[in-house]
């Protein structure tokens, strides 16, 4: 169009200046020479819009969804507005033949790994409820016998014992709220003398750091196995006596 304008505008002053001279000089093909030649500039602008560069696209970039030149990198998947990262779900750690570090792990950490041990040891519904209210109880399982068992996990230091008030805060939620038919008190460190009576007086199972690591490396049973068998063996007793 710039040239299409340039051409128009010479022979304009051209035409006039002739005029004025009032010479010779041959107007007519040379004006006609002009507008050819303004014509063909803008024939060939008009067939060839594919070589005009669109509105606000650089070299080099294309048109969403139009193909990708040789070499050029793939586009970026963008997320739709108001979507939202999903976050991967918090499974329960691998145990294997090689004991788990239990204390390189926080409190949070410790219940699932516990809970693992639960699933690993034939526990077909394990669930980590530990938190703010949970009322004493971690980890709660139950056996392929159908036991319910509820866990409290005490992530404490070597110098740092389970004392009798953790086990009788404990001892009195989780069979009259927890329902539990076996309760399990799992710590990595160890129990004061009157934290194991008591636990010994109300069926409370104490698992030790010693303990913990026999049970991770399948040295000993689960703790609830001994008091499936009590449990086996009451309703044993109790079929016989009716």
């Amino acid at each position: 169009m710039g040239l299409v304008g340039i051409c128009l505008g010479g022979a304009a002053v051209f035409v006039k200046t002739a005029a004025v001279a009032g010479g010779g000089i041959p107007v007519m093909p040379i004006v006609t020479a002009i507008v050819f030649a303004a014509g063909v500039a803008l024939a060939r602008w008009s067939i060839a819009p594919s070589r005009r560069r669109s509105p606000g696209r650089g070299p080099g970039l294309r048109a969403a969804g139009g193909p990708a030149g040789p070499g050029a990198p793939a586009p970026a998947a963008v997320p739709s507005a108001g979507a939202e990262a999903v976050p991967e779900a918090v499974g329960l750690p691998e145990v294997g033949s090689v004991a788990l570090d239990h204390a390189a792990v926080d409190a949070d950490g410790f219940e699932h790994a516990v809970a693992a041990l639960c699933a690993r040891d034939g526990c077909p519904q394990v669930e980590v409820v530990g938190g703010a209210g949970d009322l004493g109880a971690d980890v709660i399982a139950t056996t392929a016998e159908g036991l319910r068992v509820v866990i409290q996990c005490k992530h404490y230091g070597e110098g740092n014992r389970v004392g009798s008030q953790d086990l009788q805060r404990f001892g009195g939620t989780c069979f009259a709220v927890h329902e539990a038919d076996v309760a399990v008190v799992v710590t990595t460190s160890a129990f004061t003398a009157p934290a194991a009576e008591y636990a010994a007086a109300c069926d409370i199972v104490c698992v030790d750091g010693d303990a913990l690591a026999a049970w991770t490396e399948s040295r000993t049973p689960p703790p609830w196995e001994a008091a499936a068998a009590v449990h086996a063996q009451a309703g044993a007793e109790g079929a016989a006596g009716t």
